[in-house]
């Protein structure tokens, strides 16, 4: 028999004033009951209790034990409590993959503000623009832009990833200013390599839409580093506008194409399906769609759930 088990009855017996009365209240026999007590005795090599046929007493040892027994339960009772408490408050490690401008620019941005609410959280966040996979790289949740395949995620959907094409003045007075998106192929423009496609660059004017060709002598898969050549006047870019809108507005960049409308991609934040909702995923979840959910309606809950 359990000893922590024994020691509870023993305590029950104690302050139920007899077997039967402790029996009653753990739901079990008498018979079992004294058996409990039996393994104490025989364990400490003592007699707790001195027994007749009407009535059970302490001895002297066995009023120190009752007294250890009981000090040593609510111990166990408040450490269970604590643990319980910590299962219901955010805290320890959360891993989460971002692409690099936005989270480096927009999500680090706000993350004082997380920190500051849940204090025991530690937010480890990896920014990269490749895909990654949640569950082989042991992230607990991910944003990801663009459209969503067929996979094992819920998603929730983030407000869209908003372009500019710029260029600097300089660029522009040296090489015009391009008045629609059939002018761009005889310009350098500077792409962003992510997968075949990193030179089609796709607008809509009317409701219709048009995919642009565009060349260039530099492209790069980070959008830092192209922001620093269309300030050096290298050529014209299309970011995201998180990216661009200081540079606007100091005069340093200058927004193109207004009348168009530039793709707006897809933004979503990911869990694995299999993945628990602790209280420190809940929480950031709830953070994130708080400041970056479609209409920022954080209470919305998973927008699309497929599996593969």
């Amino acid at each position: 028999m359990d000893r922590l088990t024994s020691m509870q009855i023993f305590v029950r017996v104690v302050e139920k004033g007899g077997f039967s009365a402790a029996a009653e209240e753990a739901g079990i026999s008498p018979t079992m009951v004294g058996k409990h007590v039996r393994q104490l005795e025989e364990q400490l090599g003592v007699r707790l209790l001195n027994r007749t046929t009407r009535r059970q007493s302490l001895t002297e040892i066995g009023q120190l034990y009752f007294e250890r027994c009981k000090q040593a339960l609510l111990e166990i009772e408040a450490a269970d409590a604590s643990v319980k408490q910590m299962q219901l408050l955010p805290r320890g490690v959360l891993r989460v993959t971002a692409p690099a401008t936005f989270g480096g620019l927009m999500l680090a941005a706000v993350i004082r503000d997380y920190l500051e609410r849940y204090p025991d959280v530690e937010l480890d966040l990896s920014l990269n623009d490749r895909v990654v996979d949640l569950v082989e790289e042991g992230f607990e949740v991910g944003l990801r832009i663009g459209a969503l395949p067929d996979s094992s995620l819920v998603a929730w959907p983030l407000q869209p990833y908003r372009a500019l094409v710029c260029a600097s003045p300089d660029y522009l007075a040296r090489h015009g200013v391009p008045q629609t998106p059939q002018q761009l192929p005889r310009h350098n423009c500077l792409s962003f390599v992510h997968g075949s496609r990193y030179n089609l660059w796709q607008f809509s004017s009317g409701g219709i839409k048009q995919e642009i060709e565009v060349h260039g002598n530099f492209r790069a898969n980070n959008g830092l580093a192209l922001r620093t050549a269309a300030l050096q006047g290298i050529g014209i870019i299309m970011q995201p506008e998180a990216l661009l809108r200081d540079e606007v507005a100091a005069g340093r960049l200058q927004r193109l194409l207004t009348d168009y409308e530039l793709e707006h991609r897809p933004m979503h934040l990911v869990v694995a399906s299999n993945r628990k909702m602790t209280p420190k995923l809940k929480s950031f979840i709830e953070f994130v769609l708080a400041h970056f959910g479609r209409d920022r309606m954080a209470n919305d809950g998973p927008a699309v759930m497929a599996r593969s």
